[in-house]
């Protein structure tokens, strides 16, 4: 027994050794740095000709009309996921990867059976989602100059523009966009496309638009896609768009 005690006492202090070790050895080691926050999934490298822009405003920039959750989703997830499959589609395509975006739209036709359609989804979705973002951040109002004379002149007003937008939008059966379409000239129209398409696959230039899939406003509105319709009009920056109206008229306008 006198031997179990006598190792008992043995074992105990080697312990305690130990541990008076351990406790100099932590104190002399630098602090442990704290646990860093999970970093937020990374937008779609660059691995091609496209690449996803930054938005041009913070994510709750649009708080009026859109939350800054489902801006953050949007653009990194949906958008950046399309802007990745695009690329992903066009290896190999060297010809068309080439190609400004509005120019692969507008020959799609011209681009082979096996990539087609996740160029004209992708593709479309790009050049859509890149046009979207930079039309907001605004607060709204109504536009000015020439863009005011063109909307009254063919869109019959503002009031009526929008009466005829909202009613475009809300007519975009399950996925799609409504648009405004501009010609060289000017000329306005309002148009919509299902899915990802663009106005681009048809030769037309597109002035401003709105994305009526539900992923654009779900989060807040849940089925209720004309309170998003109603409320994106108090985000709109006019003077963008009057920039992207000018470009068209003078052959400028990409996407």
């Amino acid at each position: 027994m006198a031997f179990i005690h006598r190792r008992g006492l043995m074992l105990g202090a080697a312990a305690l050794g130990l541990a008076s070790l351990a406790g100099r050895a932590q104190a002399q080691a630098p602090a442990a740095a704290p646990a860093a926050a999970p970093a937020a999934a990374p937008a779609a490298a660059p691995t091609g000709p496209f690449t996803l822009a930054p938005l041009p405003y913070a994510f709750d920039a649009n708080e009026a009309a859109i939350d800054a959750r489902t801006m953050e989703l949007h653009w990194r997830f949906h958008h950046g996921a399309q802007v990745a499959n695009l690329n992903r589609a066009l290896v190999g395509q060297d010809a068309f990867a080439a190609m400004q975006l509005d120019e692969l739209l507008m020959n799609l036709s011209r681009v082979p059976d096996a990539v087609r359609g996740a160029i004209r989804n992708n593709g479309g979705g790009h050049a859509n989602h890149t046009m979207f973002w930079e039309i907001m951040g605004g607060r709204g109002g109504e536009p000015t100059g020439d863009l005011l004379a063109a909307i009254n002149r063919d869109l019959g007003g503002m009031t009526e523009f929008r009466n005829r937008f909202n009613t475009a939008s809300m007519g975009v059966f399950g996925s799609g966009w409504a648009f405004v379409t501009v010609t060289p000239s000017g000329q306005l129209a309002i148009a919509t496309r299902p899915n990802q398409d663009s106005p681009l696959m048809d030769g037309q230039r597109v002035l401003m638009g709105n994305d009526v899939w539900e992923h654009a406003y779900y989060l807040r509105y849940q089925n209720r896609r004309n309170e998003y319709v109603s409320s994106w009009w108090n985000i709109l920056n006019w003077d963008k768009i009057a920039a992207r109206y000018g470009a068209a008229m003078a052959g400028t306008l990409r996407v």
